[in-house]
């Protein structure tokens, strides 16, 4: 039987108990930090890291995904409207995340946690990337039963009319081939970090996942539907734009020679 379109009309509220409403995406975006923190602890425990150390790195990880991602949603594609309205920035539960904010945001936190703990950067990070491959399938999904961030128009069988937004027509879910994508490259590095024995060579971890998923960002946004109006007139959309230092970032790390120790 030959698909012909889905039609997706999913509510992305699971339930409510008066003003309160538990949503998919919410619930999704916490099940992405409670999987990943048995998976990271799997992991200390395999290399004998104290866990007091890896609640730590929960605490680090979970404040830089979200101050990341909602500033990078806030610098990177809507400056204007909320440096007119800063008190909006506090507004999470309207929406407004941003990846490569979150990105951002959880480098830079891990720079400090190995630096406060005397641990090497790139011993977490190549730890850190393998959970975080994962959540970003999580938050697709998420992305998903809000209708939201969906490609363009296309014929395929497997399109989807996202009717809870009006349309008619059927589109790419972007969200899906995100979603996918990453889930397969979290596969690959839990995959190859345990068939290197916990020891990968350093860095290889990190800029496999900054090279796959931010290449793969950069190739899908070419049929997704812009997030803010001022993309409409660019060659190469914002979202692309930011995955480029990304991509060349992973290109440096696995070309570079690893140490040889004495």
């Amino acid at each position: 039987m030959i698909l012909q379109f889905i039609h997706w009309h999913v509510s992305p509220t699971i339930f409510s108990l008066g003003p309160v409403s538990v949503r998919w995406y919410g619930l999704l975006f916490a099940m992405s930090f409670v999987v990943g923190y048995f998976i990271m602890l799997r992991i200390f425990r395999k290399e004998n890291i104290p866990e007091p150390l890896l609640d730590q790195l929960s605490m680090y990880m979970l404040i830089a995904t979200v101050v990341g991602a909602r500033l990078g949603h806030v610098l990177f594609y809507e400056p204007e409207s909320y440096l007119a309205h800063p008190l909006d920035i506090l507004k999470i539960w309207q929406g407004g995340l941003a990846s490569h904010g979150a990105a951002i945001g959880i480098i830079a936190a891990l720079l400090l946690f190995a630096r406060k703990t005397r641990q090497p950067f790139l011993w977490v990070i190549d730890r850190i990337v393998i959970v975080v491959a994962l959540a970003g399938f999580f938050i697709r999904t998420g992305n998903l039963f809000n209708s939201e961030i969906y490609g363009n128009l296309t014929q395929l069988p497997w399109g989807f009319i996202f009717e809870r937004n009006g349309e008619t027509l059927p589109r790419h879910p972007t969200q899906i081939y995100e979603g996918l994508c990453y889930l397969g490259i979290f596969f690959f590095l839990l995959w190859y970090y345990f068939q290197k024995n916990g020891k990968p060579r350093p860095g290889f971890l990190f800029g496999f996942f900054l090279i796959s998923v931010f290449g793969f960002r950069l190739l899908v946004e070419f049929i997704k539907e812009p997030q803010v109006n001022f993309e409409n007139s660019m060659a190469l959309n914002m979202g692309q734009l930011l995955s480029i230092p990304f991509i060349i970032g992973g290109i440096i790390l696995l070309a570079r020679k690893p140490k040889i120790t004495k």
